[in-house]
This record gives C-alpha cells, structure tokens and sequence, in this order.
C-alpha cells in the first residue's frame, strides 16, 4: 500500500503479488516503486497509476529491493534467499548477465497511486554481484550516496560494502547476532547527507558513519533482543523495536539514556523508520499496524 507519510491517508494498493511481500522502497522522486515478494519476484510499479511496469523473476524469495539516492530510478537491486545481489537496468531488456547499469538520470516527478493488477514477467538486463560470497539470505540492500557502493546484510551475520566496479566487496564487518534491521538514516534537510547505517542484530545496535564504509561510530548493547533500529542523527535520538516486546523505546545517542517508551502495539516491532525530516518516525507491527510518532518539539502534520 501507499499512504501519505503525514496522515496516513490510503492513497492506494498495488496488486498483484501472490506472496507476502518483504520488502517496499520508494524511488528518490518517488515515481516509481519495488516490492520484494515470496512469490519468487520483485516488481517495479507506477506510483501515480498503480500500474506494474515489471516483474523481476528469481529463483527464490526476495527479500532485498534498492534504489540508488541521488539518481533517477532506472537501476534496482534485488536480493533474498537465493543469495545472489543483482542489479537490473530497467531501461533495458534482455537476459545479458555481463553488461553494466547506465549512470541514471533524468527529472525527478511526485508521487500518488491509484490501484493496479501486475503484468507479465519482465526480462531485463540485469548482472550478478560478487557470486557465492553470500553464506545466508540477504536481508537488506543500501545503495550509499557513492553512487558505486552498495551495502548489503545478511543472514550470515555479515554486513558487507560492495563496489559496483570491482563487483567484489572491499569491507565486511561480522556482528554478535542474528541481523533484524539494516537501514541508511538520512535527512532531506542536509544536502548530500551521508547519512549513519543503523543495525539491529542480537542484543545490539550498530552505527555506521554512511560516508565511510566500514567505520562503526558506536555499538550499544541491550539486555533484550532488538528487532530494529532506527537514528535520527540531527536530534541525537534513536529508536529501537524488541523481538519479544511490544514497546518502541527512545534513547540519547550520545548517552544512551531510555527518554520515551512508546507503548499502543500488540506484537513486536519488526521496522522503525524516520521520515526524509526527521520529525517523525513509524514503527511496523507484527499487529498489523503501522504506527507514527511525533519526534519534533513544534506542531506537525496531524499533531497540532
């Protein structure tokens, strides 16, 4: 589904998946849309008709989708329990596995969707990154503001930085613990924010400086299980989600003192995200729901 970030507003659903999906990005001008599905595909739709483009066919479930930052969104990555990282070309079909991504560009576009049916599998142009170097499922998939480094996570408790040129990863970085998360936390208000990679693994978070592959700003250790994690760099606060609770918990980035438990879910907290401002954050729930909070001291959106 697409909703308004502020309200929550249903703007539409994209139909046509025939498994659970895993995985949703939104393109950088929010023109288009990936999905990672159990049903052995990963799709790309129109967000302003709801209409799939293309149907990206795999061997197994894909769990992984990614957009690049800063470009036009004519490349996408994919991944999952095939554990193959593959970028596609959507400007280009065929079934060639050699040829290499256009540099993306292009004008950037708005966003809103109605409802829309799949369509027939896509053959795209697309290539394999670094095969059988992946020991698990990937879990996740960051493209960093280097337009030629991506990051992946995964199952094998390895989080990886891989450079689109070589195709071979030139940092990996093992944690203590089964990987929950992985996310890139950037704000649209600081131009060219590099951003801090946040994991969730075992009874830890770790933060990455987004700039400089590799570089762990800090490890904070827990008492309990962390399913997510989140940072809003700017604030100094970053949020966690449990395994085996039902709380979002806040805490100081530079202390780590707990400053808000945020209670209302009924299972554990699978997904925390700030959004582009940083002013609030959603948590997604094993309950079903998706839920925002205000993270800003002033008025905003539904918070007046």
């Amino acid at each position: 589904m697409l909703r308004d970030g502020i309200t929550g507003d249903w703007i539409g659903t994209f139909m046509g998946h025939k498994g659970a999906v895993w995985q949703a990005r939104l393109s950088a001008d929010a023109t288009i849309a990936a999905t990672a599905a159990a049903d052995f595909s990963a799709k790309v739709w129109d967000t302003h008709t709801g209409e799939c483009l293309h149907t990206l066919q795999h061997g197994h479930i894909v769990r992984a989708v990614a957009f690049p930052i800063q470009f036009n969104p004519q490349v996408l990555a994919t991944g999952g329990m095939e554990k193959k990282l593959r970028i596609f070309d959507l400007t280009r079909s065929g079934t060639s596995n050699s040829s290499s991504p256009t540099s993306p560009h292009g004008p950037s576009g708005a966003n809103g969707t109605n409802s829309g049916t799949g369509s027939n599998a896509s053959v795209m142009a697309s290539y394999e990154i670094g095969p059988g170097i992946h020991e698990g499922t990937i879990k996740s998939i960051i493209w960093n503001q280097d337009y030629n480094i991506l990051t992946t996570a995964s199952e094998d408790r390895k989080i990886r930085w891989w450079d689109l040129r070589s195709r071979h990863p030139f940092v990996e970085y093992t944690v203590d613990g089964a990987i929950g998360s992985c996310e890139l936390n950037t704000l649209a208000t600081t131009p060219n924010d590099p951003g801090v990679l946040s994991v969730a693994a075992g009874k830890s978070a770790y933060f990455f400086e987004g700039g400089t592959p590799g570089r762990l700003l800090k490890r904070v250790d827990f008492k309990y299980e962390i399913a997510s994690v989140a940072v809003n760099s700017k604030t100094g606060r970053y949020v966690t989600g449990e395994a085996g609770d039902t709380w979002a918990r806040v805490y100081d980035l530079d202390t780590d003192d707990e400053l808000e438990v945020q209670k209302g879910h009924h299972g554990p907290i699978w997904s925390v995200s700030f959004s582009p401002d940083g002013k609030i954050y959603g948590t997604g729930s094993e309950d079903g729901t998706i839920k925002l909070w205000k993270a800003c001291r002033e008025p905003y959106g539904l918070w007046r």
